[in-house]
């Protein structure tokens, strides 16, 4: 166990740009490849570097993150002493009305519980990133370099908006570049850092006292301006962090690729989720399954390609569904073609529905929905 280390994940974004996939849940709730949550990414990473007390920061719309991690069984962090907490704002009510202006706001939201804790490292995740991190590796480069600070990176260009760190000549972080798409100087940001607990207090506060609200503009900024030393480790393996409903898709298709899926889920850093007592899927005499994940739990008596259907799906006979994510409990009737579908929870398509989208926008249908 990593006893000088405590990890935070940001569990609050809801990111308008998902559409009706954030209607009533945050991004880091997000179901994902079948049986997952996006949210088991950051804390199977930090339960397998032996991290086992950890704070997620919510704010609104957190009901299907509460019901998914519960007491933090799963993941080997329901314990008497410390172990997980979720988040809420702590009774400050300027940070219970709308969303938080950027990450050092919902960080000062929090900032009692920050204070409390006994560790003097905080490891900073996002919950809706995709990635299967060795912590224990970035901890050991981290302890190395002898820096305040190590900003996790990958050695990839994410799909979307990101930001990039350039390291100067002694390999520490000299400026930032924010706000970039594709290809550029340095290594683009993952964030996700390691931080001295009172340097990161140090910082909360200037930043709450000149009403300062962003992590890497303000924050980091001020950071590198007075002197801050700060490391990078660069992630070799899949990373991407979903805001929009595409990224979702994108990144759900990528699964679909054997070499993805090994570096997401490696054996050695096994990959923990709640699970649910389910039977086994059940395939008709005229099923077909082509390149696609399906879960435990399913009828499928159609015919699917390059889909993944999560448990309690049925694709009843006659149905082609191509390129779609079917979530828990969906069912697509006879004779019903679907292609770059995403459906949410619990929805309905009739015998004889037509639906079609594109890679680039797919048609994203509402939890529970009757078509």
């Amino acid at each position: 166990m990593m006893r000088n280390y405590h990890g935070i994940i940001f569990a609050y974004h809801s990111h308008p740009e998902l559409r009706e996939l954030a209607a009533a849940r945050t991004a880091a709730s997000l179901p994902f490849c079948g049986r997952y949550r996006l949210i088991d990414f950051p804390l199977s990473s930090l339960r397998n570097a032996g991290i086992l007390n950890v704070g997620v920061i919510m704010q609104r719309d957190y009901q299907s993150l509460l019901d998914h991690i519960s007491s933090g069984k799963a993941w080997d962090m329901s314990r008497k002493s410390g172990g997980l907490r979720m988040l809420p704002p702590f009774g400050l009510p300027e940070y219970h009305t709308g969303d938080y202006n950027g990450t050092v706001e919902a960080l000062n939201a929090v900032s009692t519980y920050i204070q409390s804790i006994e560790e003097d490292w905080v490891i900073l995740l996002l919950g809706n990133l995709c990635a299967n991190i060795d912590l224990q590796a970035a901890i050991r480069q981290h302890e190395r370099s002898g820096a305040e600070a190590t900003a996790i990176c990958t050695d990839h260009t994410p799909v979307g908006e990101h930001h990039r760190l350039i390291p100067g000549q002694d390999g520490l972080v000299e400026r930032l570049s924010l706000y970039r798409e594709g290809d550029g100087e340095g290594y683009a940001s993952l964030e996700g850092y390691i931080f001295r607990k009172d340097k990161l207090l140090e910082i909360m506060d200037r930043c709450r006292s000149e009403n300062l609200f962003l992590f890497h503009r303000n924050a980091l900024n001020l950071f590198l301006a007075d002197g801050g030393r700060m490391a990078i480790y660069v992630h070799s393996g899949y990373a991407n962090a979903i805001k929009t409903a595409e990224q979702y898709y994108q990144v759900s298709m990528d699964m679909l690729l054997p070499e993805n899926r090994r570096q997401i889920f490696p054996p050695d850093r096994p990959v923990r989720t709640k699970t649910h007592e389910e039977v086994s899927t059940y395939y008709g005499e005229e099923a077909v399954a082509r390149n696609s994940l399906i879960a435990d739990n399913c009828i499928l008596e159609g015919e699917v390609e390059n889909c993944i259907l999560f448990s309690g799906t049925r694709i009843e006979a006659g149905a082609k569904l191509r390129n779609c994510i079917i979530m828990r409990g969906c069912t697509v009737g006879r004779g019903a073609e679907l292609d770059c579908v995403i459906a949410d929870k619990y929805s309905d398509f009739a015998s004889g529905v037509r639906l079609t989208g594109n890679p680039k926008l797919p048609v994203v249908v509402p939890k529970g929905s009757k078509i």
